[in-house]
């Protein structure tokens, strides 16, 4: 799946990993709903590229729905992915935003500390969230979706390049990425620069790493 964009490689992983969460193969309606997207337009694009990889199957009209192709299940299977394995993608800033490097691999992650919605694994870089228990080289469990309460901690992606994770407030003018750290100030947005990519929902930690650091 080198080929596959980030987020046609989210669609290919949420299906693999949840094939309980719909009675019947899931339509494109269905299927924005489960992964927290707004445009099923934009949807559709993402599928047509899976169909043209022989990744996604579209059933007849009389189902509406779409499944994964034996390709792909193979190539899940070759991966190791299971219902308790989440992809991971990279680092994500807990200070000043910095791109969220992708690195693609599967961790294991108890069902206690994720939902049932699709998930993923980032790695915390920096300390402006240790005031709430969030430490550098922490991992924390990201439910997948693209809007949030205020007061909930997201991963924010500013002006589509750069990701942190932080505190969100958010109002007509103005929308807050806010640090649990003391010496360090909130960053002001206009809202049409923040684009939530998900909200925490885990978190864990190696005291092996701590003491070798």
């Amino acid at each position: 799946m080198d080929t596959l964009t980030r987020k046609q490689r989210e669609i290919i992983d949420f299906l693999l990993q949840n094939p309980q969460a719909f009675a019947h193969p899931p339509t494109l309606e269905e299927l924005c709903g489960a992964l927290g997207l707004k445009s099923r337009g934009s949807l559709h694009r993402l599928i047509q590229g899976l169909i043209v990889a022989d990744l996604i199957e579209v059933l007849d009209r009389k189902h509406r729905g779409i499944r994964l192709t034996d390709k792909a299940k193979k190539i899940g299977e070759e991966s190791s992915v299971t219902p308790h394995s989440l992809r991971y993608v990279g680092m994500i800033a807990a200070g000043k935003p910095i791109e969220a490097v992708e690195d693609v691999r599967y961790m294991t992650i108890p069902d206690e500390i994720k939902t049932d919605q699709s998930c993923y694994v980032l790695r915390v870089k920096g300390d402006s969230m240790l005031e709430e228990g969030i430490y550098d080289g922490d991992w924390v469990v990201i439910e997948q979706r693209c809007h949030a309460r205020n007061g909930e901690i997201v991963v924010a992606l500013v002006d589509k390049s750069e990701a942190t994770l932080k505190f969100i407030e958010q109002y007509p003018h103005e929308t807050l990425l806010i640090p649990a750290n003391s010496t360090m100030e909130a960053l002001r947005y206009h809202p049409a620069q923040v684009e939530i990519q998900g909200v925490l929902v885990g978190q864990m930690r190696s005291y092996r790493s701590l003491f070798i650091k």
